[in-house]
């Protein structure tokens, strides 16, 4: 396939709340094509919030697509015409209970780009007041508060599985 062509053709199949699904005609450099599913995002943003004692905010949350708690940091989708950072800031006070009058872009990342473009901005986050949460009716979540080497040790031996933890974990 040609990483320069854009020419593909593109249907429709699902659009929900948060995502869209479209199947997608792509042609090859051969002149024959293939077809890919294509799940539309609009992106979003992870915080690591690092407080004054050195530790970072991991939040325990409710996830229902794989049914079971898993550890994340703090993460949220972009709002339509919100920047990645107004998304982190956001986010942040919303499950951590925290702000941040300091910001650090760690870059981004594509989680599954064979089926998705969903890009996560990735942020540090420091000097912290106190905030308030502010979930959404769907999230059931608790923050918790760790070392850097507590965490590190939770992506070692697996009790951290969520991939968007573990980049950011990795690039802190």
């Amino acid at each position: 396939m040609s990483s320069t062509d854009d020419s593909s053709e593109h249907e429709l199949i699902h659009r929900g709340r948060l995502i869209a699904l479209y199947r997608e005609r792509v042609p090859l450099d051969n002149g024959t094509h293939t077809y890919f599913d294509i799940v539309k995002h609009p992106g979003g943003a992870v915080i690591a919030a690092i407080n004054d004692n050195n530790e970072i905010c991991l939040v325990k949350q409710w996830r229902h697509a794989v049914q079971a708690s898993i550890w994340e940091f703090p993460a949220g989708c972009l709002e339509p015409d919100e920047s990645p950072l107004a998304t982190a800031k956001r986010e942040l006070e919303e499950e951590a209970g925290v702000t941040a009058s300091d910001w650090q872009s760690l870059g981004s990342i594509t989680i599954s780009p064979g089926f998705s473009n969903e890009e996560l901005y990735l942020f540090a986050a420091r000097s912290l007041t106190a905030g308030s949460t502010k979930l959404d009716d769907a999230e059931r979540l608790e923050p918790h508060w760790f070392t850097l080497d507590e965490a590190r040790e939770m992506a070692r031996c697996g009790d951290i599985s969520d991939a968007k933890t573990l980049a950011l974990l990795f690039r802190l």
